[in-house]
């Protein structure tokens, strides 16, 4: 065998390893988050690692609590040969400088759970968003508060709606609309249901806003507690256990499921019933799917999909549907 001839089957070996090597290089995807610690993040991760062992891509985890984090991790997808991430934003107001920064590299973007705003505060709706579907798990609420007080015997005319509300929070305010608008599609009066604005949606907030507003209504008996989250609701809860209700007097349906847990996991019932738990399996599968659908096949996501999948987790079900989410 001449030198020349040795020498073009030698370049081909090579060419073909090198094209095997490149064959098997993977698709990079980036899943930023901003609570990796918290068990929604942690469910939307491992159903993003599902769906690229499914559709085969790596996918690089990580977090990002604030802002120079946030923007590090974009330069380290970058270099990483990333070709898009998916994030959960520490902050909406990020929006502008996470996008300028991602194109700047030629990364693809999805937002999840929480949508970008611009220098305005108003939404940036050409970015791609995955999310829980605001109004309609607010009329979910809505609708299994107004169930379970049929099941009580409740007498309308005795029961009173305490809204909690925080409306400079888009998510809030359509959450808590969804919930008095299904209230009210269903027969509830009007003038029986009192909304009070609170300065934080967490128990302690609440619980002020809502105390506020108990003793204005001496006169009723019954309480349905309609808020954003469930630690508003909570807070609402806390309120009326302060001012001596029995939890056969309340209803509180909370929202998120995932900060619940406590509250159901007590040995007597409280005033909080249970909690839409939304799925941050779904979550974390389909947005990084389109993404993987956009970089390999061109074919851009719409610019809002909405999440609808809840379930209501009550002390009955809570254990056993928390599992099924991997939370």
């Amino acid at each position: 065998m001449n030198k020349m001839v040795k020498n073009l089957i030698v370049a081909g070996l090579a060419l073909g390893i090198a094209n095997t090597a490149f064959a098997e290089e993977k698709l990079k995807l980036g899943f930023l988050v901003k609570q990796p610690e918290e068990p929604w993040f942690q469910t939307e991760w491992a159903f993003a690692d599902k769906a690229g062992q499914d559709l085969n891509f790596d996918v690089i985890k990580i977090a990002v609590p604030d802002g120079e984090k946030t923007l590090n991790a974009i330069d380290s997808l970058a270099a990483n040969g990333a070709k898009g991430f998916v994030i959960c934003t520490p902050d909406p107001k990020l929006g502008p400088a996470i996008m300028a920064k991602a194109k700047s590299m030629d990364l693809k973007v999805i937002t999840v759970d929480d949508q970008f705003v611009n220098a305005k505060g108003n939404p940036m709706t050409d970015v791609p968003l995955v999310m829980m579907a605001a109004t309609k798990i607010g009329e979910r609420q809505g609708q299994e508060l107004y169930k379970e007080m049929t099941n009580r015997k409740w007498d309308v005319k005795e029961t009173g709606v305490l809204a909690i509300t925080a409306d400079e929070l888009d998510t809030a305010r359509r959450r808590v609309e969804g919930s008095l608008s299904a209230l009210k599609a269903a027969g509830f009066p009007e003038a029986q249901i009192f909304s009070v604005p609170t300065k934080a949606n967490d128990i302690p907030g609440a619980l002020d806003a809502a105390n506020s507003m108990l003793v204005q209504h001496p006169d009723v008996k019954n309480w349905l507690i309609v808020g954003m989250n469930d630690n508003t609701v909570l807070g609402g809860v806390r309120a009326t256990e302060g001012q001596g209700f029995k939890a056969a007097n309340v209803i509180g349906i909370g929202i998120n499921g995932v900060d619940a847990v406590n509250e159901l996991s007590k040995t007597s019932a409280t005033g909080f019933f249970g909690s839409l738990l939304p799925s941050p399996d779904i979550h974390g599968y389909k947005s990084i799917q389109m993404l993987n659908d956009w970089v390999v096949n061109g074919v851009e996501p719409a610019k809002f999909t909405e999440v609808t999948d809840v379930v209501l987790i009550t002390r009955d079900n809570f254990k056993v549907e928390l599992q099924k989410k991997g939370l």
